[in-house]
């Protein structure tokens, strides 16, 4: 399920390494690219390094290291191209829900083609959705906020026709879409206001990877990307470690550097300082220092506060400041979604991910045939999405060595607690946590968020595991 970044992995490593099977990737849009292509506000770009959120097996070719949405689209239908995808995709066929069959061993699914509802049924069922909700981005809603004359735009609802030329703008929000979208609408907009309530970690980073362009140079294509992605998959290994272990510093370490950006003038402690440690949340980053320059040149400016209510021509903020607008972007985040927003159920009764354990963190204790791609939150997501594509057809290929038809994990009672599926304390996590699978407090039902660990976890070491229940009949 799913034609984003994981699907499209999926399809790639189905064919390297499972050829005798078919298979087919359900796609509800339109288009093939998940995020890339349903997001279109200004400045949409990764927020990782496209040597890490590229694919293993693509190298990825542009100087540009943290590339425009654009690009990461045509770098996605790229690998459809060259590896011969679409004719496995199905666009427009929207997977409403999924039954397990356990007297049929296979998966029924609900499909909708616009209108048309159709049936069909697999063996094993690979959910590559992604996290979030396409259709329900967090939207709270503000006192009188119809009384605003002006317009109101999610960027999750961006469409090109928007034109916010020398208009005053006010974006809600501090995270990576409003760190985003502020430093681009301002180069053509009269003035931009962050509106923040609380501060975000915030860290440029050159758009640019200097060391890539010089291996380039002399190097081969491939041997440079790999090079390039291991150096920055250590890197990224590293800075979170030590965020982890020594949060102060890197705190000091932070607000030092956005001190030179912006000068001792500027108040740091009251916008760019957060109450949580480096690390509790995803570190938003900064291209080039745009947002800092776009600051520096008064072209967009942070206010630290809260909203008390919406006029017809701007915000009222609780200090009693008014901010004036033309435009409101509320950049206020998404909205979890298990299971990609499908009803699973497993002989017709309903499964409930939050009762269940993440096995390796791509099964579910007690459901045959089945897993997700969920990626890093504190890397690039791609890391993790390759390798459970890679895990996956390993699977299916030691089902089939086995001459089993059915593999789930054991749940193990032993492993239950209290722990959740990610650390970390982001808004749309602390919103969404309850809805979504758990992680037990040992291997393999841990989810460790760690790129070196799981490369011998799913790489390296066997998938063979007494966790793991093969069957054929249906009786286990």
């Amino acid at each position: 399920m799913g034609a984003g970044i994981s699907g499209i992995a999926a399809g790639y490593n189905l064919k390297k390494s499972c050829p005798n099977k078919s298979f087919v990737i359900l796609e509800g849009r339109d288009n093939i690219g998940g995020t890339w292509d349903l997001f279109n506000y200004p400045g949409i770009r990764s927020d990782s390094d496209m040597h890490t959120l590229g694919y293993r097996f693509k190298p990825w070719i542009h100087d540009k290291s943290i590339a425009d949405g654009s690009s990461i689209l045509d770098y996605l239908k790229e690998t459809i191209a060259e590896n011969d995808l679409m004719k496995n995709i199905l666009l427009k066929n929207k997977v409403s829900a999924a039954n397990w069959s356990s007297e049929r061993s296979l998966w029924e699914l609900e499909i909708y083609e616009g209108s048309l509802h159709k049936k069909i049924t697999c063996n094993f069922l690979f959910l590559c959705g992604g996290y979030y909700s396409y259709t329900k981005p967090h939207m709270p809603h503000f006192k009188n906020q119809e009384n605003f004359q002006g317009q109101i735009i999610h960027p999750q609802f961006w469409n090109k026709s928007i034109d916010y030329e020398n208009k005053k703008i006010a974006v809600i929000g501090s995270g990576a879409t409003a760190i985003t979208i502020v430093p681009e609408i301002a180069k053509k907009a009269e003035h931009v206001v962050m509106i923040q309530r609380s501060p975000t970690y915030v860290v440029s980073r050159p758009s640019e990877d200097a060391i890539n362009k010089f291996l380039r140079k002399f190097l081969p294509v491939k041997l440079t990307y790999f090079l390039i992605r291991w150096k920055n998959i250590l890197f990224q290994s590293w800075t979170f470690f030590i965020a982890r272990k020594y949060p102060e510093a890197t705190k000091n370490r932070i607000l030092e550097m956005i001190r030179d950006e912006l000068g001792e003038n500027f108040d740091i402690e009251k916008h760019f300082t957060p109450s949580y440690k480096p690390w509790d949340q995803r570190v938003c980053l900064v291209p080039d220092s745009d947002l800092f320059q776009s600051i520096k040149d008064k072209k967009s400016s942070v206010v630290t506060d809260t909203i008390d209510e919406f006029y017809s021509d701007g915000i009222l903020l609780n200090s009693g400041e008014k901010i004036e607008a033309d435009i409101i972007v509320t950049a206020t985040g998404i909205e979890l979604n298990s299971l990609n927003g499908i009803d699973v159920a497993i002989d017709n009764v309903k499964v409930f991910p939050n009762e269940r354990l993440t096995y390796k963190g791509m099964m579910l204790s007690g459901v045959p045939n089945f897993a997700m791609s969920f990626g890093y939150v504190n890397a690039s997501w791609t890391l993790r999405a390759d390798l459970t594509c890679e895990y996956v057809c390993r699977l299916i290929n030691l089902m089939d060595k086995k001459g089993m038809s059915c593999c789930e994990p054991i749940d193990d009672k032993d492993a239950h607690g209290e722990d959740r599926l990610i650390d970390f304390t982001s808004g749309y996590f602390e919103r969404g946590l309850s809805q979504m699978p758990k992680q037990g407090n040992k291997s393999p039902w841990k989810n460790y968020q760690n790129y070196l660990k799981d490369i011998f976890a799913v790489r390296i070491f066997s998938i063979k595991d007494s966790n793991l229940n093969f069957y054929n009949s249906t009786k286990k």
